[in-house]
């Protein structure tokens, strides 16, 4: 009888290599890929991404979307409006849903609602994407900065960010878009409405990221890799850019995704208070704003709601999904 640990002599043993063949080249996984494993797994991740693909999608194309459809978003059609009724509401019912107009049209001038609603994901989205931008940038260099170095330059910036985050900033956006002319820094229309709506929401907002950056900069910065870098003559720039902004991209990224939505409402809610993009520009916003006039005829105020609501809710799956795979720990 044998040990645990003896053979008996002439009993076959497993050589390594046997047990090795056929199971193929064996690599390693990068962080990426392993975020990526994780983030697969979580189905409702997935579907919130697949619904802002289709809204990007939507938001690109749509003046080709709109010509299929054979209805420009400002196209009057008096003619599916009850004038002799005297409410000028949609003939039909449902607000003049049909075949040749899924969404019904508006009251007084019928106007296709689905063509406008198409039109506004341009609008929403473009601003939505780049005020996240302009916030992403400006917090995540005032962060880093402030978690950096410390001291005189660490209570500056945060005192700044305290500032900002004071600030009356739906009073401030009211005011400065009232005063700004229709001709201003060479634009006009809605191209500088849209330009200056992107810098009163991507400005104002970046103490948010800002806090969150200095905090995870200050975590960092003790870390025996930055020692190492130090101990080794790395000067700041490289220690800044090479060790350490790596580090943060995953904050950056999963917070960026989560603010997204918070400026698709915030420029709804300007465009709906009337100091967003003017008529009669399609927007989210401008098109809640006009159904109020018309409460008795609901289906004026589903679309573009509903298009607000699966937009917000859609980003903020898919960056709960994108937290729990780049950083497990935080389920």
């Amino acid at each position: 009888m044998t040990t645990p640990l003896e053979v008996e002599p002439g009993a076959a043993t497993a050589q390594p290599e046997a047990v090795l063949k056929g199971m193929g080249k064996i690599e390693g996984r990068s962080l990426g890929q392993i975020a990526w494993m994780r983030l697969k797994r979580d189905k409702v991740a997935i579907a919130g991404f697949v619904v802002i693909v289709l809204l990007i999608l939507m938001a690109i194309f749509a003046n080709l979307i709109i010509k299929l459809i054979g209805h420009p978003p400002n196209e009057f059609n008096q003619d599916l409006i009850d004038t002799a009724g005297g409410t000028l509401a949609p003939l039909g019912k449902f607000g003049g849903m049909s075949w040749e107009h899924p969404f019904g049209v508006e009251p007084v001038n019928g106007r296709d609602i689905m063509s406008r609603v198409i039109y506004g994901s341009r609008i929403s989205l473009l601003i939505a994407f780049f005020a996240t931008l302009l916030s992403v940038a400006i917090g995540t260099t005032m962060g880093i900065v402030a978690g950096f170095f410390g001291g005189w330059v660490d209570a500056l910036i945060s005192r700044l960010m305290d500032v900002f985050l004071a600030f009356p900033l739906l009073v401030f956006a009211i005011a400065l878009a009232g005063v700004i002319p229709d001709d201003a820094f060479g634009l006009q229309g809605d191209s500088l409405r849209i330009v200056l709506l992107i810098f009163i929401i991507g400005f104002f907002n970046w103490p948010y990221i800002g806090r969150i950056v200095r905090g995870q900069t200050i975590s960092l910065r003790e870390r025996e890799f930055v020692d190492a870098a130090r101990s080794l003559g790395a000067r700041r720039p490289y220690v800044l850019f090479t060790e350490l902004l790596p580090n943060l991209i995953a904050p950056i990224l999963v917070y960026a995704t989560l603010l997204i939505p918070t400026n698709i409402l915030f420029e709804a809610a300007l465009s709906f208070l009337g100091v967003g993009v003017r008529a009669p520009t399609a927007t989210w916003g401008g098109m809640l704003s006009d159904a109020v006039t018309f409460y008795t005829m609901p289906h004026f105020m589903l679309w573009p709601g509903l298009a607000i609501f699966i937009t917000v809710l859609a980003f903020n799956l898919f960056g709960d999904g994108l937290r729990d795979a780049l950083d497990p720990r935080s389920r």
